[in-house]
């Protein structure tokens, strides 16, 4: 096997003691269960093992970890969390970029998250890499119009995807977008 900075990472990591890895990793999601579980299940020899081993983990969780991961990111548009490691606070602001700093869209969003928040009960998730302040008020309302249901199994997703740019992110793999990343991965959403 060819030695590249992800393998180098994940060897490291592997021999980490489990708090200590889970530790490491629990800015990728933000759920404590979920990073403990996915320590739990080292050793990872290859990138793609563990993603493949997170999606499943996270698939299986209960709405009480997927919240826990949900609160750990800031509104879109806003730079703190509920509950959030530095790094994850980091990886938000990055993740948000392509997010126009102007009065208006900020106000547009911040309006949008209210309305959100009012209907379900949790912050507007959304994997914001490489959208536009104008691709995210769309994409806001338009999952406005979902029942409590769909727009949970819709957050987990989104959680899904931030959590596999993430990884690839720690691992320093190539950078991505949400499109690239969806477009690159078979999703069978829950």
């Amino acid at each position: 096997m060819t030695t590249t900075a992800a393998n180098t990472i994940l060897a490291e990591w592997n021999n980490l003691g489990l708090d200590e890895a889970a530790d490491v990793i629990l800015p990728c999601n933000g759920s404590p269960v979920w990073a403990t579980l996915v320590a739990y299940r080292r050793p990872f020899d290859l990138p793609a093992a563990l993603f493949a081993k997170s999606d499943e983990i996270w698939r299986s969780l209960p709405e009480e970890d997927w919240q826990e991961a949900f609160d750990s990111h800031p509104r879109l548009g806003e730079s703190l969390a509920k509950s959030a490691t530095a790094q994850s606070l980091n990886w938000s602001s990055q993740e948000q970029s392509a997010a126009s700093p102007d009065d208006a869209a900020r106000e547009a969003l911040a309006q949008g998250n209210r309305e959100y928040e009012a209907k379900f009960g949790r912050i507007f998730l959304l994997c914001a890499t490489g959208r536009s302040t104008a691709e995210m008020l769309a994409i806001l309302q338009a999952r406005m119009r979902n029942d409590a249901a769909t727009e949970l199994r819709e957050a987990a997703e989104q959680q899904r995807l931030i959590t596999q740019l993430r990884l690839r992110k720690w691992l320093q793999t190539p950078a991505v977008t949400c499109a690239e990343l969806v477009a690159s991965m078979k999703t069978d959403v829950a």
